[in-house]
């Protein structure tokens, strides 16, 4: 077997973190000849419950983990890792506005941010899944300078899935049928599911369903699917975020077939201000993305991607002082 690859996982005690740990050590992420090393990383008062969390992946016996570190240090949690899945975030409290949850989350990338440039392997790989994604992977990447930004991406795997699944119920086909389909900008309610590049059996998505169904129905689900899951079961969405989180990973290392959509330093493609980290319609090969060119954007799309841009800079200038 090869190497060991070495993975950090923050949060790790949380309800991400739990339905993500075992995929990842079943090898549902970097595959079943891949032995790993996990490092897990949490806040001093869920040390206790990520004991029993590591517990439970002893007891699973799986053969690829070679090792398991538990510690409420950055430093340690990062030491030479090769992937770091950031999912641990502070969520929004009663009374807390967008710029205090920004703020409050700012603290705690600019330190992940620091100790990964310190610490981690020069090649790392950072997932920034805890929320506000795109904002708090660029106070990470900020407070990184000794990495290349490139290392740093956002999940909107979940938005590009979510997207997936509702078209493919409209049309009543498979998901494995849409092909092209890509998030463009933050993963927020401003967030622009993009069907004109979407194909389903090889025919555009656009000649199935109607204008009114994709803009009035379409889109506002996609943008809401958060908070519709929070409605209905009372907490945030947990096992499908894990999910995409896996597939993000494992498309980043192992490469695509078909465009994805990752949050990824922006620079300039499509027009987007350069540094601002931007879902974009993007391939991997290698273990590099590259934005898909020559995406056909109508005025339609191009106010909704202006639009979420627009919000993106207003994150970036409300934590300006951490940059």
């Amino acid at each position: 077997m090869a190497d060991p690859v070495s993975i950090a996982v923050t949060g790790a005690a949380g309800q991400i973190g739990y339905a993500l740990l075992f995929r990842i050590a079943s090898g549902a992420m970097l595959g079943n000849d891949q032995p790993i090393e996990i490092k897990l990383l949490e806040i001093p008062p869920a040390m206790d419950a990520l004991r029993g969390v590591v517990m439970e992946i002893e007891d699973c016996a799986f053969p690829l983990v070679r090792n398991v570190v538990m510690t409420d240090q950055p430093e340690a949690a990062f030491e030479g890792v090769d992937i770091a899945m950031l999912v641990g975030s502070r969520p929004r409290g009663p009374g807390m506005e967008r710029n205090d949850l920004l703020e409050a989350n700012g603290a705690i990338f600019t330190a992940q941010g620091k100790a990964l440039n310190d610490h981690a392997a020069k090649d790392v790989k950072v997932l920034v899944v805890g929320n506000p994604a795109n904002t708090n992977c660029l106070i990470a990447q900020r407070n990184a300078p000794d990495l290349d930004p490139a290392n740093f991406s956002a999940m909107t795997k979940l938005d590009h899935n979510r997207a997936i699944a509702q078209l493919s119920q409209k049309v009543d086909g498979a998901v494995e049928d849409i092909k092209g389909l890509a998030i463009w900008g933050n993963h927020s309610s401003t967030m622009f599911p993009d069907l004109l590049g979407a194909t389903v059996n090889g025919k555009p998505a656009l000649d199935a369903v109607s204008q009114s169904w994709y803009e009035d129905e379409y889109i506002p689900a996609i943008q809401q699917r958060g908070a519709a899951i929070i409605s209905a079961r009372g907490s945030s969405s947990a096992a499908s975020a894990a999910n995409a989180a896996v597939e993000h990973v494992r498309e980043w290392v192992a490469g695509t077939e078909d465009v994805t959509s990752m949050g990824i330093y922006s620079n300039g493609q499509y027009g987007i201000q350069e540094g601002l980290i931007f879902s974009y319609p993007v391939t991997v090969s290698g273990g590099t993305c590259s934005v898909e060119e020559n995406r056909v954007l109508n005025a339609f799309a191009q106010s909704k991607i202006e639009a979420t841009e627009a919000e993106l800079i207003e994150e970036r200038d409300a934590v300006a002082h951490l940059l």
